[in-house]
C-alpha cells in the first residue's frame, strides 16, 4: 500500500496543461471580501506557504467539531427547554471566530500564492479537496443549536445532502464548463453560520428552539438552506453547462458523459438512504455524529477524484472504490433475515461496532488518498506543499503564464 499510486501519468500531463479559471460575481465577494483579503495579505511574510494558510483554516473547522463534539456528542444538549443548551456558551464564540478565520484563510490562500509567484494546480486541489471535508463538518456544528427534538437525525442527513450537492455540482458544472463559477451561496454561508453561533453566545442558544404556531427555527434551517441552493445555485449551474454547450466553450463532452460525475454521488445517496431508513436497529439515531463523519469522508473522498478529473481532463470514476466496504456494511445492517438464518439478531452494539469499524477504515483509506496525491504532484513538479522554495516559485510561473492577471474576477490558487 506504501507504494500504491493514485495518478497516472495522462493525470499528470493534464495537471501541465491545466489553467485556473474562475468567474465570482458574487457583489460581497467582489467588493467587500476580495479588497479586505488583499489588504490583508500584505502582512503576510513572504515565506509563508499558500497551503499552510489552506491547512490552518481547514484545522479550525476540526477544532470545532472536536469542541463541540466534546459537549454535546449525540445532539441532544439543546433538548431540554427548561435546562437550556448545555454547551457553554464560549464553545460558541470559540467556533464562530474559527469560522470566520478558516472563511477568510481560504480567501486569501489564492492571492498569497499570486503575491509569492507560487500559483498552480496543487494549491487548487489542495484547497477544494480540504473544502470537501469541511462540507460535512460545518453543519454539525449547527446542529447542536437545534438539538434532535426539532431537527431528527434524518432531517440532519437531508441537510447534509443538500450541502453536499450544492458543493459538488459546482465541481460537475467545471467538469463540463472548464469554468468555476464561485457560487453566491458560500460567503453567505459562511457569515450566517458565524453570525449564527455569535448569536448563541449572546442571546443564549435557547432562542434557536423557538417556534411560531408550530414552525420551529431548525425549520427556518432547513427551509433557508435548501431553497436558496436551489434558486440561487442549482439554476444558474444547470444554464452555465447550457450556454457552454450551445456556445461550445465548454468540454463538449456526450450527455452520459456529462452526467457520469453524477453516478458515484447517486450510488452513495441510495447506499445511504437505505441505511438510514432499513437499518435493523436505526443505527441513525444511535450513531448520527459518526455517520455524518462516514459519510463526509466518502464524499470528500468522490469529490476530490472529481476535481483531480476535471483539471487533469480525464475521464471521472462512476463509483468509488471505498462504497464496497460501505455496501458490504449495509448489506449486513439492513439483512432481514437474521433469526431465520442464523437464529438471533444483530444487535445495537453489533452495528455500532461496524460503523465505528467502518468510519476508522474509511477515514485512513482517504488520508492515504490525499497524502499520496499530494506526495505524486510535489515529485512530479518538483516542489515542496508546505514550503515556498525557488523551483516551486520557477515551475508555478512556467506553469502559469498564460494566466491573465488583469481578470478582476479571477481567484487563483496556491500551490
Amino acid at each position: 500500500m506504501a507504494n500504491m499510486r493514485y495518478l497516472s501519468e495522462t493525470h499528470l500531463r493534464g495537471f501541465e496543461r491545466y489553467k485556473y479559471n474562475s468567474i465570482d460575481t458574487s457583489y460581497l465577494s467582489v467588493y467587500v471580501m476580495h479588497p479586505f483579503w488583499n489588504a490583508c495579505v500584505k502582512y503576510l511574510p513572504k515565506w509563508l506557504a499558500p497551503n499552510l494558510l489552506t491547512f490552518v483554516g481547514f484545522l479550525m473547522t476540526v477544532v470545532n467539531f472536536l469542541l463541540i463534539a466534546n459537549y454535546d456528542w449525540d445532539f441532544t444538549a439543546a433538548n431540554d427547554k427548561a435546562v437550556g443548551n448545555t454547551v457553554p456558551g464560549w464553545v460558541w464564540t470559540v467556533a464562530a471566530i474559527n469560522i470566520l478565520i478558516y472563511y477568510n484563510l481560504d480567501g486569501m490562500d489564492g492571492k498569497q500564492a499570486r503575491r509569492t509567484g507560487t500559483s498552480g494546480p496543487l494549491g487548487e486541489l489542495f484547497d477544494h479537496g480540504l473544502d470537501s471535508y469541511s462540507a460535512a463538518l460545518i453543519p454539525i456544528y449547527i446542529f447542536s443549536l437545534f438539538g434532535t427534538e426539532d431537527l431528527p437525525p434524518i432531517r440532519m442527513y437531508f441537510v447534509i445532502w443538500n450541502v453536499f450537492l450544492n458543493f459538488y455540482f459546482t465541481h460537475v458544472e467545471k467538469y463540463n464548463t472548464g469554468v468555476m463559477f464561485l457560487p453566491w451561496g458560500y460567503d453567505f454561508t459562511m457569515w450566517g453560520v458565524s453570525l449564527m453561533l455569535f448569536v448563541a453566545t449572546l442571546v443564549g442558544p435557547e432562542i434557536y428552539r423557538s417556534s411560531f404556531y408550530g414552525f420551529t427555527v431548525a425549520n427556518v434551517f432547513e427551509v433557508g438552506l435548501i431553497g436558496s441552493g436551489i434558486l440561487s445555485s442549482h439554476p444558474i449551474i444547470i444554464r452555465n453547462i447550457y450556454l457552454s454547450y450551445k456556445n461550445k466553450t465548454g468540454k463538449m463532452r456526450p450527455m452520459m458523459e456529462m452526467l457520469r460525475p453524477f453516478f458515484a454521488f447517486l450510488w452513495l445517496f441510495v447506499i445511504t438512504v437505505v441505511w438510514s431508513f432499513f437499518s435493523r436497529n436505526k443505527v441513525i439515531n444511535l450513531e448520527p455524529r459518526i455517520l455524518w463523519i462516514l459519510y463526509g469522508t466518502i464524499f470528500s473522498n468522490i469529490a476530490c477524484r472529481l476535481i483531480v478529473a476535471q483539471m487533469s481532463d480525464t475521464r471521472c470514476d462512476s463509483f468509488n472504490i471505498l462504497m464496497w466496504p460501505l455496501v458490504a456494511t449495509v448489506g449486513v445492517c439492513c439483512f432481514p433475515w437474521y433469526e431465520q438464518v442464523l437464529g438471533t439478531d444483530l444487535t445495537a452494539q453489533g452495528e455500532r461496532w461496524l460503523v465505528h469499524g467502518l468510519t476508522i477504515f474509511v477515514t485512513l483509506a482517504h488520508w492515504h488518498y490525499g497524502f499520496g496525491v499530494v506526495t505524486e504532484m510535489c515529485n512530479h513538479f518538483k516542489i515542496r506543499c508546505f514550503k515556498i522554495t525557488k523551483t516551486t516559485a520557477n515551475t508555478a510561473a512556467e506553469l502559469n503564464e498564460a494566466v491573465d492577471a488583469t481578470k478582476a474576477t479571477e481567484t487563483v490558487e496556491e500551490v
